[in-house]
């Protein structure tokens, strides 16, 4: 993958935190290329723009953005799923420090006495400083800001109907956001904007993931004594490197993962939270769920004897960890992963 500048601008320095995120999801990466291809087309043929990548939990979102950034020297980053960082005065304060290197680079002055705690009030300081790196960047030059994980921010700190971390609608000439999160209904993607956009979700490229996953396989077997029959385990139509590189780390244990145990509690605690004012008829939907390979809203409501209104409310606010097939004119409903599916099986939810 080429830098995304010949003569790249001034690399900013990332909080501690967010460089061991880089350093870590850098190891072992395999393939993406679909993805960063992709990304270069859009900043070729838009002058500005928000570039969303969407996939399921655990299917290498922050491993793609984090080696981006490892290897294109002057990008941006900042990353919500650290413990405090999902809050709007967090992201622009962290954001803006880095944004004042950059413009320092390019010759600006005193504008680090400008960042007061009235930067997080609202985009106007960020905006500022956006416009004055445009006006400098050199034709060969982009701003690229990156923001992984933004189905976790807290939007309750935030005035109603904002965008999310306070994002322009607006954009100056060449700068653009690279964001990713998880699938999201499209009505509730809390942005706002007057940008060229597009959005690649990793889904629709499940030969691509299945051979980067058998890339990945091969080149852990490579530098690992592992069990090889014991593979099986690993379905071929494997697409999930969250739930690959955790078994492949415990498959001689003959244990199941604790750190997926962990990821998979996690989901179940969120979608508890997220449907806890109906959290009798939730916790029998679920349990429907995991019952069912794949099943409609009308099959769920009858089942239950329960309005298909009140039964696509559940569904929506548990969007992602869900995956929909149309059979039909129907819409069935499923777990997004076999192995979550098998978890909460175990469970007794």
């Amino acid at each position: 993958m080429k830098t995304i500048t010949e003569n790249p601008i001034h690399i900013p320095r990332y909080p501690p935190e967010f460089q061991e995120i880089i350093t870590a999801k850098n190891q072992n990466f395999v393939g993406r290329e679909f993805v960063f291809a992709a990304i270069d087309n859009f900043l070729h043929q838009c002058d500005r723009g928000y570039f969303t990548i969407i996939g399921d939990p655990g299917i290498g979102k922050s491993a793609i953005l984090a080696h981006y950034v490892s290897q294109n020297p002057g990008v941006v980053y900042y990353n919500v799923e650290i413990a405090g960082k999902n809050r709007v005065e967090e992201f622009l304060t962290t954001v803006c420090t880095q944004l004042i290197e950059i413009a320092q680079s390019q010759g600006s002055k005193n504008i680090a006495d400008s960042l007061t705690d009235s930067t997080t009030e609202n985009s106007t300081f960020l905006s500022l400083l956006l416009q004055q790196i445009s006006d400098r960047l050199h034709p060969e030059e982009w701003l690229i800001i990156t923001i992984d994980g933004c189905d976790r921010i807290d939007i309750n700190n935030q005035p109603r109907g904002s965008n999310i971390f306070y994002l322009p609608r607006y954009l100056p000439e060449k700068v653009y956001f690279i964001l990713s999160r998880r699938p999201f209904l499209t009505d509730r993607s809390g942005l706002l904007i007057e940008a060229p956009a597009q959005s690649l979700d990793l889904s629709a490229y499940s030969k691509q993931n299945r051979a980067d996953i058998q890339e990945y396989i091969k080149n852990y077997l490579n530098t690992q004594d592992i069990n090889h029959h014991l593979l099986t385990q690993i379905s071929q139509d494997e697409t999930n490197f969250m739930y690959v590189s955790e078994i492949l780390a415990a498959i001689n244990q003959n244990i199941y993962p604790k750190n997926l145990h962990l990821y998979y509690q996690n989901h179940l605690d969120k979608m508890n939270l997220a449907t806890s004012e109906q959290q009798t008829m939730a916790l029998q939907v679920l349990n429907i769920l995991v019952k069912e390979q794949a099943i409609s809203i009308e099959m769920i409501a009858e089942i239950l004897d329960e309005d298909e209104y009140e039964i696509k409310v559940i569904l929506d606010k548990w969007r992602e960890f869900l995956h929909f097939q149309s059979i039909g004119a129907e819409i069935n409903y499923s777990l997004y992963h076999p192995s979550f599916h098998d978890w909460l099986s175990q469970q007794r939810v």
